[in-house]
């Protein structure tokens, strides 16, 4: 399964997954501002479900919360690399947990950028907007 669309006019799908509703709002409001697409999920499990779901298109990026209950950022990055059709999409860990930032297990797990919270919602839209610009030059 290809990220997103090849296609130049389909703006770029993100998929935003954060169990705050205010973040996942506050996300969504600024990325579809940038032209995303956004769908929104509230932990790991239903963003897997969401991604794996061959009857949708897969998201251009993923924005993942680190900290969810029950199934948190950690749990969907490694089912997500692990996934034959998902291991390519790039994914957007957002934590607040300063360690996260420098701990060599973000790169390790598959992570292709790293947020702290709280952010600047221009960071998180420069970020998506690299790596989906990124995905679909490939």
């Amino acid at each position: 399964m290809e990220s997103g669309s090849e296609d130049p006019g389909v703006p770029p799908l993100v998929l935003v997954c954060d169990d705050t509703e205010a973040i996942r709002r506050l996300l969504r409001i600024n990325l579809e501002l940038a032209g995303f697409v956004v769908e929104e999920t509230a932990d790991g499990h239903a963003a897997m479900s969401r991604l794996i779901d061959l009857d949708q298109q897969c998201p251009d990026v993923v924005v993942l919360d680190s900290q969810m209950a029950p199934y948190d950022g950690w749990w969907a990055i490694a089912a997500i690399r692990s996934h034959p059709r998902l291991d390519h999409v790039p994914v957007v860990l957002v934590t607040a947990t300063a360690t996260d930032l420098v701990s060599p297990e973000v790169s390790g797990a598959g992570f292709d950028a790293c947020v702290s919270k709280p952010f600047d919602p221009d960071e998180v839209v420069a970020t998506v907007s690299r790596l989906a610009a990124a995905g679909r030059g490939r």
